[in-house]
């Protein structure tokens, strides 16, 4: 057996080390995306439990545990139009364990509401994967004596001031889409802001506000008779509605306030891993039982690259950012 003398025994050994350990640095980058996912995933919903944003996570968190072979598990932390929620995510190891579900206002709309936000989610979040595009539908009290848009429109400009709307907070899309409808109409009611969609829902099913831009969670409401579909806050009327007019129809000219809610990890997440989220997203998209779900919600599954995501947000940035300065709109 040959033996090597002390001193070339331990520079051996050294470099063995070195080597090791440049290994090790170079590990993580190559073998996160082969060993990933090893643990469960966290899904942080921006929103209370009940709303659109809640209902997509838990449609698509369900199948996409199976395709992962991990626990997916679904989090509510609702609070300042989104951002507790965005910053929860923007803050955690970008490891590809903690995500973020949110409308795509938490990108295109927050920043124009909050001059002092406690992150940056240009920067600090990436897009994974757009889930579905909802549609914002115009619903009113059952009480109010009104049965179709154009006497809502006449109701609601011989009474100005007098009647209330309710949203999930300062800024959301309900609330864009109002102040969209009072600015192109020229009319005046009162805001009152809600801690997400769902409460907003109950006070307009219970007659403490007249009428709402609802993202899709009154619909059953609607079916039962609970509620007045007046009008649809989209480019296109809605499939499950197709006998109510659009706003544009009735003279509301290029309203649209559809949002677009999405999957979202922190900066840095390795590529691989979003990329891998990406594909097994979009196949849960295409299943018939998630179909079912977000249509349910009257919205469509929205399958696109991470980059088309992006790029659906810089879009949705410029044109509700107009509206939220001549609005002057401001954050809870």
């Amino acid at each position: 057996m040959h033996s090597f003398p002390l001193r070339t025994t331990r520079r051996l050994l050294g470099t063995l080390a070195l080597a090791g350990t440049a290994a090790g640095l170079l590990l993580p980058a190559t073998a996160l995306a082969e060993t990933w996912p090893a643990k469960p995933i966290k899904v942080i919903v921006n929103f209370p439990a009940g709303g659109a944003a809640d209902q997509i996570a838990r449609a698509v968190t369900v199948p996409l545990q199976a395709a992962l072979g991990q626990p997916v598990v679904v989090e509510n932390r609702g609070g300042a139009g989104g951002n507790i929620g965005g910053e929860a995510v923007a803050k955690s190891p970008a490891d590809g364990y903690t995500l973020l579900m949110s409308s795509g206002g938490m990108v295109s709309v927050n920043p124009h509401l909050y001059p002092k936000m406690p992150f940056d989610p240009t920067k600090d979040l990436v897009p994974v994967a757009a889930a579905a595009r909802v549609l914002v539908f115009l619903e009113v009290r059952p009480t109010l004596p009104v049965n179709n848009i154009e006497e809502f429109m006449k109701y609601l400009r011989a009474h100005p001031g007098k009647l209330s709307f309710g949203t999930p907070g300062n800024g959301s899309s309900p609330h864009l889409a109002a102040e969209m409808l009072k600015a192109q109409a020229n009319v005046f009611a009162v805001h009152v802001p809600y801690r997400g969609a769902a409460p907003a829902m109950q006070d307009l099913l219970g007659g403490q506000v007249d009428f709402m831009f609802d993202p899709g969670i009154g619909l059953q409401h609607v079916k039962a008779g609970k509620l007045k579909l007046l009008a649809v806050g989209s480019s296109r009327r809605s499939p499950l509605f197709p006998d109510v007019p659009t706003l544009e129809e009735v003279g509301l000219k290029g309203f649209d306030a559809d949002t677009w809610f999405g999957f979202y990890a922190p900066a840095g997440t390795p590529p691989d891993v979003v990329s891998r989220l990406n594909r097994e997203i979009n196949k849960v998209l295409a299943t018939p039982a998630v179909k079912e779900r977000i249509h349910a919600l009257g919205g469509v599954p929205a399958p696109m690259s991470p980059a088309d995501f992006n790029a659906r947000a810089a879009i949705d940035s410029t044109r509700f950012g107009a509206l939220i300065k001549a609005r002057n709109i401001t954050g809870d």
